[in-house]
């Protein structure tokens, strides 16, 4: 394809239509935004305390997105150790931030390494300088990995232990039911990996046993502890978790409702889930939901969905709890008309925005990769959310002819790159002028983005040619 011309505007343009898809939940209005576009696999996303939504990618890097911008800085990168050419399920999952961040900048992270079969997962902590995450420190190490099945969710408690899940690495639940091996476990630690002494046995990590593969996890309230749960074809579950509890895998899988898991229920005094969803639509990250900007999903836990292995169910659900949250009384779906693998969801505390990180159309996820924004504009928080660093703007979108795009001064002399959303690059300039025409003509219909990056960071934005 010819080179694009490049029309610097000579006078003041005005930003004019932005054509932004909304999303009707009850009488809220929800805008969605593609606030970075490009990522690789994003496994976990979090609002950090540092008012930033830290991602890490499978395939090893740790992304710190500006919420306001998109603007992102890649702050650790370890691809070199993640096995398997970072393909397949194993890389870098779960990430949480030190409760005492003023005072403790650290971030708590689980990858893994080795390579085919012979996989092993562990949690380090890195220290935050401000600009990378430096100075590893092996919290919890030669944990049982797999091809398949390694988990890993992690988050911080009230008490300021570590909680993590661990998958039964596809042995078919031997680990799960062996109280001397921590894989197919939901672990307790304190933030240094010692074993805290009001664990169920205060010489193991083990907190609940007889998981398969949780990939969900997080803080209900009044103390509880949710969990989502991959089923083996059938009955993926919604967990609470409670200390010293069994939960049956591989004996028992979803409730207690078959003539041959009476036993194993009764021997094993069997937790049973809250709810459980047959096929496996394949559960992962949740978070509780209680905030006033969208009131219909008050007091709610989002659960991201996959859609399982043949991608048929992939979905944001929303599951409506109980006053006391030890029930889900109803079940509401979303965004399944992107077709694409929802792996996790987090929340703007300021604005109740929601956060999705989506994984391409099958499994086991590739990217390129959207982590999309869906906000109620018509909220006004109490509280100002901080701002502002570099940012791009782009319009019209949908775009026929020419598309305008300004950019702040960071990153004039900077790279600029035109995006299909197969990965190919389809151009490629340095930016010399803060506002710039590209025509289009040229380009087949369809979505594509745009990637510039300075040393400040890189911001992408997504556009649709007719």
């Amino acid at each position: 394809m010819n080179k694009f011309l490049l029309t610097v505007l000579a006078a003041f343009v005005s930003v004019s239509s932005f054509s932004q898809d909304t999303w009707e939940v009850g009488s809220t209005t929800l805008t969605e935004y593609d606030l970075v576009t490009g990522v690789q696999v994003p496994w976990e996303i979090l609002w950090g305390p540092d008012d930033y939504i830290w991602a890490t990618e499978r395939r090893g890097r740790v992304l710190r997105i500006d919420p306001a911008t998109g603007n992102y800085t890649t702050v650790l990168d370890l691809t070199s150790l993640i096995p398997n050419n970072c393909s397949g399920e194993p890389g870098m999952l779960g990430m949480a931030a030190h409760p005492d961040w003023a005072n403790e900048p650290k971030m708590f992270i689980v990858y893994n390494t080795g390579g085919g079969w012979n996989v092993f997962e562990q949690l380090s902590s890195f220290e935050w300088n401000g600009s990378e995450l430096v100075n590893e420190e092996v919290i919890l190490d030669n944990i049982p990995g797999g091809g398949i099945h390694n988990g890993s969710r992690i988050i911080i408690l009230p008490d300021n232990t570590l909680m993590m899940t661990t998958g039964d690495t596809g042995d078919g639940g031997a680990s799960s039911q062996n109280e001397n091996d921590i894989a197919g476990k939901v672990l307790r630690m304190n933030l240094d990996g010692t074993i805290p002494a009001d664990n169920p046995d205060p010489t193991s990590l083990v907190y609940s046993m007889g998981h398969r593969n949780s990939q969900g996890l997080c803080l209900g309230p009044n103390g509880l502890i949710y969990s989502s749960e991959h089923g083996q074809s059938t009955n993926d579950e919604f967990n609470i978790i409670e200390p010293g509890r069994n939960y049956g895998w591989p004996d028992v899988e979803g409730f207690c409702d078959q003539a041959d898991e009476a036993g194993p229920c009764a021997d094993l005094d069997v937790r049973e889930p809250l709810q459980v969803w047959s096929p496996c639509p394949a559960v992962n990250g949740i978070e509780y939901y209680n905030h006033p900007a969208i009131p219909e999903w008050q007091n709610s836990v989002l659960m991201a969905v996959l859609g399982g292995l043949g991608a048929n169910y992939e979905r944001l659900s929303v599951l409506h709890m109980s006053d006391d949250g030890t029930a889900i009384e109803s079940e509401d779906q979303f965004f399944s008309e992107f077709n694409q693998r929802v792996r996790d969801v987090c929340v703007n505390p300021y604005t109740g925005a929601v956060y999705v990180a989506l994984n391409g159309p099958s499994y086991p996820g590739q990217g390129p990769n959207i982590i999309k924004e869906f906000v109620n504009e018509d909220y006004m928080s109490v509280e100002e959310q901080p701002t502002l660093g570099q940012n791009v703007k782009l319009y019209p979108n949908p775009v026929q002819d020419h598309l305008n795009i300004e950019f702040t001064d960071d990153f004039l002399g900077a790279s600029f790159h035109l995006i299909s959303f197969t990965g190919q690059i389809m151009e490629r300039f340095v930016i010399a002028e803060n506002r710039v025409v590209l025509p289009v003509t040229d380009l087949p219909a369809g979505k594509y983005y745009i990637s510039a990056t300075s040393g400040s960071g890189t911001i992408t934005k997504t556009f649709i040619v007719k």
